[in-house]
């Protein structure tokens, strides 16, 4: 065939086929960085990643302390559970994850954060092939888990990977995400959409919550606790403020929450000419 068939027209045949096959996947060194983001075809290192401070994180004790536990576990190579965080939006449960992760990363455990920065869920068994690579304590974080009209393959997917366990991953390997509803079922969900199928969606999404071994909920904050929290993030910084200015800023916004108090602080420093460096405490 090579003698019909100039070779350097194979060459250039066979170049061209690299180039128009898609690339494999890529892997940043797992033991080199604090963190990492997941698009869907290759891990990427976070170069500048910087939690808030676990300290001041406030009004959220028993679900930080649990989040902690469980992370801390994982980083000294015992056993720890899959986490949902769920619960009112801006109340701390992103900003809850990174935090933990990043006082086990200051008790000098080698814990590892992977972001997946990506809506196709079904990628996460390639994920899960790349990470075991490595023995490296590692946290996958889906932020904003939801499921819009059909169950669809990418939530079947996620329940098989956490119903299979420590076949399907490493035991290094737990996933924690967090979700606007405690079963992940969307508030439009009623008994007027589909009477028919409803029943079976709601089960399928109900068991997919269950293969979380730990809920941690995140409520709407009382007045007093919202209060609370001005004051820590005020005080971390060295601001005054007046608590009736503080409750008029969350009237105006319809909410009080983590998000609402850290915003209504950065208001505080703007006016004074300060700046801030702290990362928004309310995710």
């Amino acid at each position: 065939m090579t003698e019909d068939f100039p070779q350097d027209a194979l060459t250039r045949i066979a170049a061209a086929l690299e180039r128009m096959a898609p690339p494999p996947a890529t892997s940043a060194d797992l033991e080199a960085h604090a963190a990492y983001r997941w698009d869907g075809k290759a891990i990427t290192p976070v170069l500048h990643f910087q939690p808030v401070d676990y300290a001041l994180l406030t009004g959220i004790d028993a679900q930080k302390q649990a989040c902690l536990e469980n992370s801390r576990r994982l980083a000294l190579g015992h056993a720890a559970h899959d986490i949902l965080l769920w619960g009112a939006r801006g109340t701390g449960k992103s900003a809850t994850v990174a935090a933990c992760v990043g006082q086990v990363q200051k008790e000098g455990l080698p814990l590892a954060l992977v972001e997946v920065a990506t809506d196709d869920l079904r990628s996460l068994a390639t994920l899960f092939s790349l990470l075991s690579g490595t023995r490296r304590p590692i946290i996958l974080y889906i932020d904003d888990l939801g499921f819009d009209g059909d169950f669809g393959a990418d939530a079947r997917a996620l329940r098989s990977l956490l119903q299979g366990g420590a076949s399907a991953r490493g035991s290094n390997v737990r996933l924690y995400a967090t979700s606007n509803r405690r079963h992940i079922v969307p508030r439009s969900m009623s008994e007027q959409d589909d009477p028919i199928n409803l029943r079976d969606v709601v089960d399928d999404r109900l068991a997919l919550a269950d293969r979380f071994g730990l809920s941690l909920g995140f409520h709407a904050l009382d007045q007093e606790a919202y209060l609370a929290i001005v004051t820590r993030y005020a005080a971390r910084h060295g601001l005054d403020f007046e608590p009736a200015a503080a409750i008029q800023w969350a009237t105006q916004r319809g909410n009080r929450s983590g998000r609402v108090a850290w915003q209504y602080v950065v208001e505080l420093a703007g006016r004074a000419g300060r700046a801030l460096d702290e990362p928004d405490i309310g995710d």
